[in-house]
């Protein structure tokens, strides 16, 4: 089958990350050790394999192609691997006593704990806390949390693809393909969300207006949140979306004493530093997650108030931290989905893709302007081009469409 691959080169992840200090915003193919080849389908025993018709580009895959992922998560990858873990697929053939059919469309949770790797529940999976498993180096799969970052567990950038019944959700015909390859980013937005839920009321930031913050803002209007919701975006098309999506305000890359002046609090000077804010927001969910967002997360923040950390950060420079002692900052990191606290009774908890699945469905959720890009698999280098450098294409979610040709 023709698979979009990732080969192991520590020269080539080391020459990817320099280039991308010198341009962020371009991909460099030549450089890069994904290659669109010819790879041996061989799916793990037991599994269901199918037939990817859309599969995203997730933040992650851009953060590995640009060498900006963390040195110490390397154990928690094996190589090589064809990405995507963004699937929206049809089935082919399900284990007898799975509960799928030939024909059935799933949507693929991609995280790889202990039931896929026909091991014993460790406690966080017997607590139903599957995202953070202790054995994702273990069992009969090789080294990898996740579908797609596994050498045997082979991601949905290819023409075939399988998974573990236990991770495949049915889709109700009432979704799009579309929509539902929005549903693994969704997921990633509301398992945070969940866990840090606001009050009514509450003043809450979403800075960075990406395909995550776009889905914070979103969530928190289908679920009912009566918060105050500031968007931070940093260009025009995105802040747009926001406004669309129910932001009650919408910054443009403000400076700090704008951002003090949102969130209602006030900008105070100082002769180093850049300045300090004194009040401010009850919770700021940061979807950038590099070191200007947390930053102005720690200086945005009233006392006891919430950060949390939603787009993926490894190394961090220069960010001043006396403020989470100085107000005694609650901090919160968040990896993937399982389960959370249900918003309407915090008393029981729900699962997550499951809970997008069903919001998706009920045609509550507006994901309009959500999917700007759609490529065939061979036209990979213009996909991740596209997905790159968001001002220049107005890129939102960027997806490889393999059911046969791209719409219009």
């Amino acid at each position: 089958m023709k698979a979009l691959v990732y080969h192991r080169s520590v020269p080539r992840y080391l020459l990817s990350q320099l280039v991308s200090r010198f341009n962020r915003k371009k991909f460099f193919p030549k450089v890069s050790p994904l290659a669109l080849e010819d790879w041996p389908f061989s799916p793990p025993k037991g599994w269901a394999t199918l037939t990817p018709l859309l599969c995203g580009i997730c933040g992650s895959d851009v953060n590995l192609l640009k060498g900006h992922e963390s040195f110490l998560l390397e154990p928690y990858a094996s190589l090589p691997a064809v990405l995507g873990h963004e699937i929206v697929a049809k089935v082919d053939e399900a284990p007898e006593g799975s509960g799928f059919s030939t024909g059935d469309r799933v949507a693929v949770e991609p995280v790889l704990p202990c039931e896929t790797r026909n091991l014993p529940p460790c406690p966080q999976c017997a607590a139903g806390n599957y995202n953070l498993c202790s054995n994702f180096l273990s069992g009969d799969l090789p080294p990898g949390s996740f579908l797609g970052y596994n050498s045997a567990a082979s991601g949905g950038m290819a023409e075939r693809t399988a998974a573990h019944p236990s991770r495949m959700v049915r889709l109700p015909d009432s979704i799009s393909d579309e929509d539902a390859a929005l549903i693994d980013s969704m997921a990633s937005a509301l398992h945070p969300l969940l866990w840090s839920y606001p009050e009514n009321g509450q003043n809450v930031v979403v800075y960075g207006a990406g395909i995550l913050g776009q889905h914070v803002t979103r969530l928190l209007r289908a679920l009912g949140s009566k918060a105050r919701i500031i968007a931070v975006a940093r260009h025009r098309f995105q802040a747009e979306l926001c406004e669309a999506g129910g932001a009650d305000m919408v910054l443009r890359s403000p400076d700090r004493k704008a951002l003090a002046e949102a969130v209602g609090g006030h900008f105070i000077k100082t002769t180093l530093g850049g300045g300090n804010i004194e009040g401010g927001a009850d919770v700021f969910i940061d979807c950038v997650g590099n070191s200007r967002s947390v930053q102005e997360g720690l200086l945005a923040l009233r006392a006891r108030g919430r950060y949390v950390m939603v787009g993926t950060a490894s190394t961090l420079s220069k960010v001043d931290a006396s403020s989470i002692w100085f107000r005694e900052l609650r901090l919160a990191g968040s990896a993937a989905y399982s389960q959370a606290p249900n918003p309407d009774n915090p008393q029981q908890y729900i699962n997550v893709y499951r809970k997008c699945v069903e919001l998706l469905a009920s045609k509550s959720y507006a994901t309009q302007g959500l999917i700007t890009h759609s490529f065939r698999l061979p036209e990979y280098k213009k996909a991740f081009a596209a997905a790159f450098d968001k001002g220049a294409y107005k890129s939102m979610k960027v997806v490889f469409d393999l059911r046969g040709s791209v719409p219009a």
